[in-house]
């Protein structure tokens, strides 16, 4: 009698030379060891035959079904029953009784999954189990909208909720209002932004709020850059935890921009992630490798100094094109800022002990470095590295 391959004989090529992964699962459940391809293509049990099946099985059974892992297990029972039935089949009908065979199977599991389809309702509950909190937080987040719509003013509300409730367009609402139809977008785009913000309040019930909360999150809401700026949204945001809070989910909806990356500055390992940003972003506008080195040193620098002496901050690095190509590396902290700006940028001035290059040295391998800092409230570093053309 043949002894069987031992099983940790594996299958390592297609019968003719190249196997992939599911084939050496295949063979290997045929039975078929590649390890001595020659003795196979003679095995009067037909093993050689049914390996050969393989890819005409695989391509039968896929077209079949959708689902890979239920297609591999498919092929393999075709592939195993052949096998056993080989010695009764006659010489030259192994590939129609393959496709018969894999044809059954086939079948038999579509009706297997449409008896279960038919009876699941009878051993389980479909319907999703309510969560005990969950009509609870329902009626919240309907009272924050409610509440939010009420603190628009009546004629942004109507508006509003005549576009987005009722369908009315843009044309019908400017000739009701006497505006263009681009006022009237412009305007509903406001009343989004304003939504979105007076919503997050309501669901968090803040209560005390500065003069500057509402400004800061309108403009982080709508994505104006130009009116960040002027609000100075990046530091109110480092200095007021419920504004910083309250805008990661206005942050989040709006596409980030590919050409931006923002860094949040608390320990060494932001440290780390600031210079990796900054060079891989960096790389894109195929900056040289000596600029990229320097670029990356600079970033960590100011990152450190945050660590060091303000404990919070976040660095900001952006593309740009204009006026010509460059990278633009923003570090906000707030720290104590610095007494003596001028001082601190003096070579050889540092006030730590240490190996690293400090303010003067990144100033000195940016094209572009100012800083500007308010004792008691923080520091902002704004430095810039061009690309050198041609």
């Amino acid at each position: 009698m043949r002894r069987s391959p031992a099983p940790s004989s594996c299958v390592a090529a297609r019968f003719g030379g190249r196997f992939g992964k599911h084939d050496r699962i295949l063979a290997y459940s045929a039975g078929m060891s590649v390890a001595q391809p020659a003795r196979a293509l003679h095995d009067p049990d037909g093993q050689a035959d049914v390996a050969a099946l393989i890819p005409m099985v695989r391509r039968f059974v896929y077209s079949r079904v959708s689902d890979r892992a239920a297609a591999d297990d498919l092929v393999q029972e075709t592939l195993v029953r052949v096998l056993a039935a080989a010695g009764r089949v006659e010489p030259g009908m192994l590939e129609p009784y393959a496709i018969v065979t894999a044809r059954n199977l086939v079948a038999s599991m579509w009706k297997e999954q449409d008896r279960h389809r038919r009876n699941q309702h009878r051993i389980v509950d479909l319907r999703p189990p309510v969560a005990p909190d969950e009509n609870i937080l329902q009626r919240e987040e309907q009272d924050a909208v409610a509440e939010a719509l009420r603190r628009l003013s009546e004629r942004d509300r109507k508006t509003l909720v005549a576009h987005e409730v009722s369908g009315q367009d843009t044309r019908s609402l400017a000739a009701e209002l006497g505006l263009t139809a681009g006022a009237v977008a412009a305007q509903l785009n406001r009343s989004r932004a304003r939504l979105r913000v007076e919503y997050l309040l309501a669901l968090e019930r803040a209560g005390t709020l500065t003069d500057r909360c509402r400004p800061v999150l309108f403009a982080v809401s709508s994505g104006d850059r130009r009116r960040q700026r002027e609000v100075d949204a990046a530091r109110h945001l480092l200095e007021c935890g419920l504004c910083e809070k309250l805008s990661q989910p206005l942050l989040e909806r709006g596409q980030r921009s590919d050409n931006e990356v923002r860094i949040r500055i608390h320990a060494d390992a932001d440290i780390v992630r600031a210079r990796q940003g900054a060079r891989e972003l960096a790389s894109r506008l195929d900056f040289s490798r000596t600029d990229l080195t320097l670029i990356a040193t600079a970033v960590s620098e100011i990152a450190r100094n945050i660590v060091r002496f303000a404990g919070d901050g976040e660095v900001v690095i952006e593309l740009l094109e204009e006026p010509r190509r460059g990278v633009c590396i923003v570090a906000r902290d707030t720290g104590p800022g610095i007494p003596d700006v001028e001082k601190a940028l003096a070579d050889g001035y540092s006030t730590y002990h240490g190996l690293g290059l400090g303010l003067p040295g990144a100033r000195r391998i940016m094209d572009e470095f100012a800083v500007v800092s308010e004792v008691g409230r923080g520091t902002t570093v704004t430095m810039t590295k061009w690309r050198q053309e041609g």
